[in-house]
């Protein structure tokens, strides 16, 4: 794999941020973008912008063509079984939100109970905190060991035959934590219960087979992966997203219309009410043959390298405290001591090197790490051993200038 090939694709990266070439490790917040994803949603809107599936004029085919050519191709992706399996939305969040509103509200009952874990993105866990309270079922949490991960023990333990619904993240935005989802999803089915996953953090980085997980729900976004904001999947079993009620109600998603009462057009359709965000899935569709180009496992092992060279680099610093596992995903959360990370990622900045600092939608995990806040370095295709050592030397000069001023 040929990175700085492969960074030349990214046109963002080509710049300079407060007199320094820009570093960006931020991309488990949000990937830069490839020139052929830009490309691909100008052209779009260029040459064919229109709407899609009910026109007959050619703009509205070839715009119908470009829309459910970008299913098809997250299918493949994602090795569904059907083009019915998958739903385009505005992202992993809504993606959640649609299961926990149409399947958790119709399928929950009081004493019934909703299994998750606390490294939950507060989007895997409000909705379902909101479900519990409309259905009276109860939220339990599957309990952390000591480095960020679960084990299978405590999985079997928590989840009981009165688990209805299972729900965890592929890979915590915070830990690196790589879960066990086929294990987990076993298990929760031999109890009868459905298995959703959070995979905002694994998709982009990973060869994601949804039989081969056996999940019964999958969600991610578009913009972590390369494509555009505001686009994202839900994959769904077939004989689920059949029995389930959409959400949203209008254009797009019926069939018929009477004075009292409606049908809904079949799968994936009946999910996608309004005119769906053809742009963005387009450009989903561009991303996902870029990265298909470069090959799944071979980005998978390049961030992994990087995460291991930068836990190497910055376990030589005194000072600095790094959250999660040995084995992990392509980021790095830390803290340098009695620096607040807010301030931390100041001064990295001022040397060109964007890191994210804060609770990252994740403050159950915050308390459970006893800190208020952190700052995350997470790496992605574009990412080299050099931009790894800008930033442990950046990490330096922050701990020396704030040693100085106290």
């Amino acid at each position: 794999m040929d990175v700085n090939k492969i960074r030349q694709s990214f046109p963002i990266l080509h710049q300079e941020v407060n007199g320094h070439p820009l570093v960006y490790l931020d991309s488990a917040a949000t990937s830069q973008k490839p020139q052929v994803v830009i490309d691909a949603v100008e052209q779009y809107y260029r040459e064919y912008n229109s709407n899609v599936h009910r026109g007959v004029h050619t703009l509205g085919t070839k715009a119908t063509d470009g829309y459910e050519g970008a299913r098809d191709k997250v299918r493949r992706f994602i090795n569904a079984k059907s083009t019915q399996e998958v739903i385009f939305t505005r992202g992993t969040t809504t993606s959640i939100n649609t299961v926990a509103s149409s399947y958790g509200k119709a399928n929950l009952q009081e004493g019934d109970e909703i299994v998750i874990t606390p490294m939950e993105h507060h989007s895997n866990i409000i909705p379902w905190q909101q479900t519990a309270k409309a259905t009276g079922a109860t939220l339990k949490y599957i309990p952390l060991q000591a480095d960020g991960t679960i084990t299978l023990d405590d999985v079997k333990a928590t989840i009981t035959n009165k688990t209805k619904i299972v729900a965890m993240m592929h890979v915590s935005n915070v830990l690196g934590t790589i879960n066990p989802i086929k294990e987990v999803a076993e298990i929760a089915h031999e109890h009868g219960a459905v298995m959703l996953v959070d995979g905002a953090q694994s998709t982009p980085h990973m060869r994601i087979d949804v039989q081969y997980l056996d999940c019964d729900f999958f969600a991610f976004s578009g913009h972590k992966m390369g494509g555009p904001t505001g686009i994202g999947v839900l994959y769904g079993k077939k004989h689920l997203l059949e029995a389930m009620e959409p959400v949203e109600f209008g254009g797009e998603m019926i069939d018929f219309v009477n004075l009292y009462d409606s049908t809904w057009k079949e799968l994936p359709w009946k999910f996608e009410g309004g005119t769906p965000i053809i742009a963005g899935a387009i450009g989903l569709g561009a991303a996902i043959d870029f990265l298909e180009e470069i090959g799944l496992e071979a980005i998978e092992a390049h961030e992994q390298q990087l995460a291991q060279y930068a836990l190497e680099r910055l376990g030589s610093m005194e000072g600095v405290t790094v959250y999660g596992p040995e084995e992990r995903a392509g980021l790095v959360t830390f803290n340098l001591d009695d620096v607040h990370p807010h301030d931390v990622a100041t001064v990295l900045d001022a040397e060109g090197i964007a890191v994210r600092a804060g609770h990252h939608c994740a403050q159950p995990l915050m308390k459970w790490l006893d800190v208020s806040a952190t700052a995350r370095a997470s790496f992605y295709v574009y990412n080299t051993k050099e931009d790894v050592d800008a930033f442990v030397a950046g990490l330096q000069k922050t701990k020396e200038f704030f040693s100085n001023v106290f």
